[in-house]
């Protein structure tokens, strides 16, 4: 019957929900079946069910797949994310989500997958380079006054950090708000570690005492601007200590390597920054009772023992009145001492008094003039002969450093022809691959452009399917249909104005009948 004989005035099946997911489901579990699938395994999900959820993905699509309970316990490799690894197992549908996936029994490893590929490989790189070694890392600070957190303002991860460092210890926090993810994650977070370094102790914007560096948890590609080389080097080269406290505890990322700790969480990362303020105080009372309980205890200590010591001694005048009465006995005897031995004295210097003489002083003052004259006259030529050892030894060291650096410009000049002929080398290799890299992206544009003509909606009127149009757009039902002042019928050849009659049917013409395509059956196309 033609399209436009139809007298029930609808030109498709009204079909319920539940009858086209059926429908679905029957075309795609009977065309596929059992099947084995290649791809990389995103991120896995095992709740208390214990059935596994995963995705299984390749560098344009994704698909959903999952394994039962049942399944998981009897497979010998569980998939994990990064793994290469061919999936068996059959294709259906899920009606509640209205997504097609894969029942996989079976999972075989197929070698790593790109991206961890990728990511081993820059590790490897930058721990040759020494960026994650240990001796390297810088202490925490125990408690800093300025505290700077490198993360999204909009996020949940700030007012984590900031209500737990507020409920341990408040410290100045300065925020500088970067992308998390995305093309603009990598160069926003290297921007500002290095942004906070550069800040000058004592200027008018606080120079933090440590970094913060954080993010929530999210899948390998959501965390992949944390593997970047750029911020890896950025948290390497930091003089300010950098906590790191990228995604969650299971979740590892290249910044954790480079930074001085690493956190778990945001949270665990701003209770690593501060102690907390009540145990301190808390800790201090402690301390101070017991210091106190100690200084008693020990002056109780001291003067019992100086007590137990004082009975020993006896009275002190018993101690003092030996050596008193030794004094008095040789002050006795001091005074006549004391005049014997000047009269002593007075006997010796007598005679020797008598042998010195004026003249005798004299003659001893010209003898030593002479002497000092003599040491003058030869100390007089000593510093123009030092003048000029020192000049000439000042003329060759200027020789000698006048040849240094003729050797010097040399060396120079030849580092600069060198460097120049490298360059004209890397010029030429970017000559030569821009025109095969252009030609590559255009073969693709014309390949997404055949694919596009391919699955556009004049494909498929060819294969003998119409478009009903009514001035208000497309017509689904014959009650819209009766309604409408005028229709139009798009073929695949061209189109055909029809003005609905009474009963439904059309008053225009009927067209030439042809012989149908073998493909579909006929109807609208919605």
């Amino acid at each position: 019957m033609d399209l436009l004989d139809d007298e029930s005035g609808s030109n498709a099946h009204d079909y319920t929900v539940s009858e086209i997911s059926g429908a679905v489901k029957r075309v795609i579990e009977g065309e596929f079946g059992r099947v084995r699938v290649r791809g990389e395994v995103g991120r896995v999900s095992m709740p208390r069910s214990g059935h596994m959820y995963f995705d299984l993905k390749d560098d344009r699509s994704v698909i959903a797949a999952v394994s039962w309970k049942g399944q998981v316990a009897k497979m010998q490799v569980r998939p994990e994310e990064g793994m290469e690894v061919i999936a068996t197992g059959r294709m259906t549908t899920f009606a509640g989500q209205s997504k097609y996936q894969l029942i996989v029994d079976n999972v075989e490893p197929a070698g790593a997958g790109a991206l961890m590929a990728m990511l081993e490989a820059r590790r490897k790189a930058l721990a040759a380079e020494g960026l994650f070694d240990a001796g390297r890392k810088k202490p925490i600070p125990w408690l800093p006054q300025v505290i700077g957190v490198v993360t999204s303002p909009s996020g949940a991860v700030i007012r984590d950090i900031l209500h737990r460092l507020a409920d341990r210890f408040p410290r100045h926090v300065l925020i500088w708000p970067v992308a998390v993810q995305g093309q603009a994650c990598a160069p926003e977070v290297a921007r500002a570690v290095r942004g906070f370094n550069a800040l000058a102790p004592g200027g008018e914007i606080p120079r933090p005492d440590l970094i913060i560096v954080a993010r929530g948890g999210g899948s390998i590609e959501d965390l992949w601007g944390f593997n970047e080389e750029a911020v890896v080097r950025a948290v390497a080269e930091s003089d300010i200590p950098v906590i790191s406290a990228v995604g969650h505890e299971t979740d590892t990322t290249l910044v954790d390597h480079a930074a001085d700790r690493r956190a778990p969480t945001p949270t665990a990362a701003a209770e690593m920054a501060v102690p907390v303020r009540a145990e301190l105080a808390a800790w201090l009372s402690e301390a101070q009772t017991r210091m106190m309980r100690a200084a008693r205890g020990r002056l109780d200590q001291r003067g019992q023992r100086l007590r137990d010591l004082a009975r020993g001694l006896g009275r002190p005048e018993a101690l003092t009145q030996p050596a008193r009465q030794s004094f008095d006995l040789w002050a006795e005897r001091l005074g006549p001492a004391l005049r014997t031995l000047v009269l002593r004295k007075n006997t010796r210097f007598a005679p020797l008094a008598a042998q010195i003489s004026p003249n005798l002083l004299r003659r001893f003052i010209r003898d030593r003039s002479r002497e000092i004259d003599g040491l003058s006259a030869r100390l007089a030529p000593a510093p123009a002969a030092r003048m000029r050892r020192a000049t000439q030894d000042h003329t060759q060291l200027a020789r000698r450093l006048d040849a240094a650096r003729v050797r010097m410009i040399g060396d120079a000049q030849r580092r600069n022809r060198d460097g120049a002929e490298r360059l004209a080398g890397l010029e030429a290799r970017l000559e030569r691959s821009l025109p095969a890299r252009l030609e590559a992206q255009r073969e693709r544009l014309e390949r997404l452009d055949r694919m596009r003509q391919t699955l556009g909606y004049t494909e498929t009127l060819k294969r003998g399917y119409a478009v009903v149009r009514g001035p208000d757009g497309v017509v689904t039902s014959q009650g819209v249909a009766e309604k409408q002042p005028g229709l139009e019928i798009e073929f695949a050849d061209g189109k055909l104005a029809v003005i609905p009659g009474g009963g439904g049917s059309a008053t225009a013409p009927k067209p030439k009948k042809k012989k149908p395509e073998p493909g579909p059956s006929q109807g609208s196309l919605f």
